[in-house]
């Protein structure tokens, strides 16, 4: 498969992730980390008086999910599609720090180390979120990734269509 074709079947499995996990709000709110968000876990350009569409919100998220997969490529090129996927939807939700901070990120050194594997198994540890200042593990965090650690490993049972 090539490259191209690689990214692109990573990034429909990272959006059916995302979609899943975020559900669509039409409307600016915040999140439990205090974070404005719309549509389906959209963190930028938001504003807060308008009612954003459901194509909108799909082409917020097919452009950021894009980017996101395109951040876990450039940090850690030629991974296979499905742990290119699980790691493109834990950086849409938790920023590139994950993938591509190996001073930072145990799962991060794995991936430049090349052990896939090992990699998908850190994606539960990272379930945490800031509350009103507190670090707190979130049950959606928690089934989130636990989600992607199964894609990572190739088992796409859990995903929808």
């Amino acid at each position: 498969m090539s490259r191209a074709k690689t990214i692109t079947a990573a990034v429909t499995i990272a959006t059916s992730l995302g979609i899943s996990a975020e559900g669509l709000r039409q409307f600016a709110y915040y999140d439990p980390g205090g974070v404005l968000t719309v549509c389906y876990g959209s963190t930028a350009r938001i504003d807060k008086n308008k009612r954003y569409t459901f194509e909108e919100c799909r082409m917020r998220l097919d452009a950021d999910m894009l980017a996101a997969v395109e951040t876990v490529e450039r940090c850690v090129p030629g991974l296979p599609e499905y742990p290119l996927a699980a790691f493109g939807d834990a950086v849409y939700n938790l920023g590139p720090k994950i993938a591509c901070d190996v001073k930072n990120s145990t799962a991060a050194r794995f991936l430049k180390a090349g052990d896939i594997s090992a990699a998908c198994n850190q994606l539960p540890r990272w379930n945490w979120a800031r509350v009103l200042g507190v670090m707190v593990q979130l049950p959606g965090l928690t089934a989130r990734r636990e989600l992607e650690k199964q894609v990572c490993l190739g088992d796409l049972s859990g995903v929808q269509a």
